[in-house]
């Protein structure tokens, strides 16, 4: 599948067409994320957009417009619809900018048609571009069918800061965590003070695993300290009001999962956050992966 690098800043980006998926990101020759070989497989939906849903939609099915809809379930050992529809197909290159200075993009285009789980027309948006403040990403959509849709969507990198994620700090500004059942399906939303969960004040991962969505977000950052250095995602919460994190040590994958989105797990259900996109409708998220020194 085709590649596409970039340089700037001190950054170097490389943007599959399989996923609209970011494959590499390094500054000053460190990887700020975790990688996979050209030839694939993705794994983990590293570095992979997720649309029209991010996350799970449970069961694989919803109610929409008075409709039932039934997805196609791609975690069958929980039996979920997960991280949408677009995460494993190909995207056309629409335009490169590959100068090396601080204006160097890519952009993708992809077109999700109707099926019979999501009847609906989305053409998709992925704009790449690095420059001294890091990797800006940048995902319009567009509904250019003649019905309302449901929508959703968000990133999926595993930011890297050291060789163990144990390992390193985490700072999560998010006083509100989505607490599951074994299925991952969300069960309540609570304070963190209350659980394992609460890293407003930056602290050691150690064996805390997670893979929960939290809210209430005061500042839209994510920063992750390591032996390697620091790594920050960042975004505007109003636009994207959740933000998944998952620890991979259970996985035996590197990194922390770390995934700003527009709504919560199964949103299409609980039309929690959920947007609707009328005819004509755009709608557009960004966040940006960069180093961050401590002052």
């Amino acid at each position: 599948m085709p590649d596409h690098t970039i340089l700037g800043g001190g950054y170097l980006a490389t943007i599959s067409e399989r996923g609209g998926a970011l494959r590499v990101l390094r500054h000053g020759g460190r990887d700020l994320v975790t990688s996979w070989p050209p030839e694939g497989p993705i794994p983990y939906y590293s570095g992979t957009v997720l649309a029209p849903w991010p996350n799970r939609v449970i069961g694989g099915a919803y109610v929409f417009g008075g409709r039932r809809h039934n997805l196609p379930v791609n975690e069958p050992d929980r039996g979920h619809a997960l991280h949408g529809l677009v995460a494993d197909e190909v995207w056309e290159c629409a335009e490169v900018f590959s100068a090396e200075d601080d204006h160097c993009f890519v952009r993708l285009t992809h077109m999700i048609e109707p099926t019979p789980g999501y009847p609906f027309r989305i053409a998709l948006e992925v704009r790449h571009a690095v420059a001294a403040d890091g990797l800006t990403t940048t995902l319009t959509a567009q509904n250019v069918g003649g019905a309302p849709a449901p929508y959703g969507c968000g990133p999926h990198p595993w930011l890297l800061a050291g060789p163990d994620v144990r390992e390193c700090e985490l700072e999560l500004p998010a006083s509100r965590v989505l607490l599951t059942d074994e299925s991952l399906a969300p069960l309540a939303l609570e304070d963190v003070a209350a659980t394992p969960y609460d890293f407003r004040t930056s602290r050691v991962l150690g064996d805390v695993a997670i893979d929960n969505a939290f809210t209430a977000i005061g500042v839209g950052r994510v920063r992750v300290r390591g032996p390697e250095g620091g790594v920050e995602l960042t975004w505007d919460p109003a636009v994207l009001p959740w933000v998944q994190v998952c620890t991979g040590t259970y996985l035996d994958h590197r990194g922390l999962a770390v995934e700003p989105m527009t709504c919560p797990p199964d949103a299409f259900n609980s039309e929690a956050d959920l947007v609707v996109l009328n005819p004509g409708d755009k709608h557009e998220a960004t966040w940006t992966i960069a180093i961050f020194n401590e002052s």
